[in-house]
């Protein structure tokens, strides 16, 4: 893993909140840009996973109002693994391509197509593509207003992409669509977006506050028919009513859902909430829904939760399996979820409750009597102590000393023994 300092070395800065502007001005220097990607290499040659996710996400995201969170590794290889084969992948919400990255690895042969809104990303990004000589077209711009900067394409070469600006995109469809947006990220809908193809068929748009069906949407309108989408959100997509509702209602209506899974909280660095993975197909044969619940598929590691080979493999062997997994996994028929008004929280489908076990007599007794012996021994350390009481008058001195005697005559008077004492009696 390259270090903030190599980094910073390597792009020819002293500060780190120099390197998104410095970078794209090498990146639009042939000469430079292949220089840079050389120096790179010769410190760090493993081309399977983003060197800058720790480096980018310290210096420069923003969790506030961007709502900005790179994906894990263990998460990262998990979504990929449930999309399978592509000949065109697009990554909306890019960030600085680590999902494009693993996808890219499983297919060096792919076609890549991502978006990004974010200035400081974008010039990351783009190196992470063209260092890796891929096919690409890059949308520098808002994905949910369609609000555009640059367009980028990227071409293959002998061993590193070229890069230049165009004017227009492809409108292929993706055969996979990777997506990690920001959670919850207000956006400023608009009543004429309902005549757009990814809104139309919908007749709502997802709230203000709340954008993630917005994503959703704009993601099956780049998936093939025949496609596979894979989408990380918060848990509230799968419940929360009104608009989001609706939408979530139209998407089960028309089939397009396909597997809900549950992973753990504190999987990402700067989130403590659980998120969930959804896939979508636009043409499936069945109508049920497969439910995983993996939130206890991890391994603890300090202040967060780690997403390992081994959890990803139970949970790729369920997905493919489509079985009921006791207390993991159920395969929920329509009529189950209409049932349900379309609510989607997994605990209604999966049921984790493990029952304490019942302790043995033995232990409940040696429980009973130590209680008892914690009482007996308060009550006398008490009847000491109200021996020592006294009113500041003779109306409350009177009631106190009243209170003493029946207090004495009950529980007994002198210094208390012991817990331990008591306990052996």
């Amino acid at each position: 893993m390259l270090s903030a300092e190599t980094i910073n070395n390597l792009i020819g800065i002293d500060e780190s909140y120099k390197a998104p502007i410095k970078l794209q001005t090498i990146l639009n220097d042939s000469n430079k840009r292949v220089e840079l990607f050389n120096q790179f290499l010769e410190e760090e040659n493993d081309l399977s996973f983003d060197w800058f996710t720790d480096y980018f996400q310290e210096e420069h995201s923003d969790r506030k109002s961007k709502k900005q969170d790179f994906t894990p590794d263990g998460i990262v290889k998990l979504v990929s693994s449930l999309l399978g084969n592509f000949k065109i992948n697009a990554d909306i919400c890019a960030g600085t391509g680590g999902l494009t990255i693993k996808r890219w690895s499983e297919n060096h042969n792919g076609k890549f197509y991502c978006e990004e809104f974010s200035d400081r990303a974008m010039p990351f990004l783009l190196f992470n593509l063209m260092i890796r000589n891929i096919d690409a077209v890059v949308f520098h711009g808002d994905s949910l207003s369609r609000s555009v900067k640059y367009i980028y394409k990227l071409t293959k070469g002998v061993k590193f992409s070229s890069l230049e600006e165009i004017k227009e995109q492809s409108t292929a469809k993706a055969d996979t669509v990777i997506m990690n947006p920001p959670y919850s990220l207000k956006w400023n809908p608009q009543k004429s977006m309902l005549d757009e193809p990814r809104f139309k068929d919908f007749k709502v748009l997802a709230p203000k506050s709340k954008a993630d069906y917005a994503f959703i949407l704009t993601g099956l309108d780049d998936l093939s028919d025949d496609g596979t989408m894979a989408i990380i959100l918060p848990h509230g997509v799968l419940f929360r009513g009104n608009a989001e509702g609706k939408l979530r209602q139209r998407i089960i209506d028309l089939n397009y859902l396909d597997t809900v899974i549950g992973l753990p909280e504190k999987a990402f660095l700067n989130t403590d909430i659980p998120t969930v993975v959804l896939i979508f197909k636009k043409e499936r044969q069945n109508r049920d829904v497969l439910f995983i619940d993996a939130s206890k598929e991890f391994t603890k590691d300090k202040a967060h939760n780690r997403i390992e080979d081994k959890h990803i493999s139970k949970i790729i062997s369920t997905y493919h399996n489509r079985n009921d997994v006791d207390k993991f996994a159920h395969v929920a028929t329509f009529d189950e979820i209409k049932e349900n008004d379309y609510n989607l929280n997994i605990p209604r489908y999966v049921d984790t409750f493990e029952p304490e076990p019942v302790k043995p007599l033995h232990e409940i007794m040696a429980e009973m009597k130590e209680l008892d012996a914690e009482i007996e021994y308060t009550s006398q350390e008490l009847s000491v102590m109200l021996q020592e009481l006294h009113g500041t008058n003779p109306e409350t001195d009177k009631e106190i000393k009243e209170f003493t005697k029946y207090w004495v005559e009950k529980y007994g008077i002198g210094k208390p023994q012991r817990k331990e004492q008591l306990t052996l009696l």
